[in-house]
């Protein structure tokens, strides 16, 4: 005679599981883009060593956020502070391949529109299934590419 499982021992792992899964969804990566050229520092504040100037429009990782500084990863990794106020919730993207192939749709074979170069900063529209991300160059011309390309989704 088959055994019967019950409703109750299905379900039963379910609050276990998203338990586990609760942590991951806090790992989750956030950036932020710099509003305007600014020094950061080597701690939050002020009266800290600053170490090097960030231009406007720049995406950053917010790692830990303090009263009005947030400890943040750029694209080559430094760790530094900023003041809070100088970050914004618009979330930009800076090429890390030597030359991105911006299209006109987000597929390889689509039309090329543009091409940029490593390290230029182009403003994140939306983050499109399967790898792509549709972007404007502060020009005004948009497109498609694909996520490998780029530092800040």
């Amino acid at each position: 005679m088959p055994s019967l499982v019950s409703p109750r021992r299905i379900l039963a792992p379910i609050p276990l599981l998203a338990a586990l899964l609760a942590p991951m969804a806090a790992l989750a990566l956030e950036y932020r883009s710099v509003t305007e050229a600014v020094a950061v520092y080597d701690a939050p504040s002020v009266k800290a060593k600053p170490l090097f100037v960030v231009l406007a429009g720049t995406p950053v990782e917010l790692v830990v956020s303090l009263e009005g500084w947030s400890k943040v990863r750029d694209s080559k990794g430094d760790l530094t502070w900023i003041e809070k106020k100088h970050l914004a919730e618009k979330r930009n993207v800076i090429v890390r391949a030597e030359r991105a192939q911006v299209r006109a749709a987000a597929e390889d074979k689509a039309a090329l529109v543009f091409e940029a170069e490593r390290d230029v900063v182009l403003d994140l529209l939306e983050v499109q299934p399967a790898g792509w991300a549709r972007v404007r160059h502060r020009d005004g011309q948009d497109g498609f590419l694909k996520a490998t390309q780029v530092w800040g989704l």
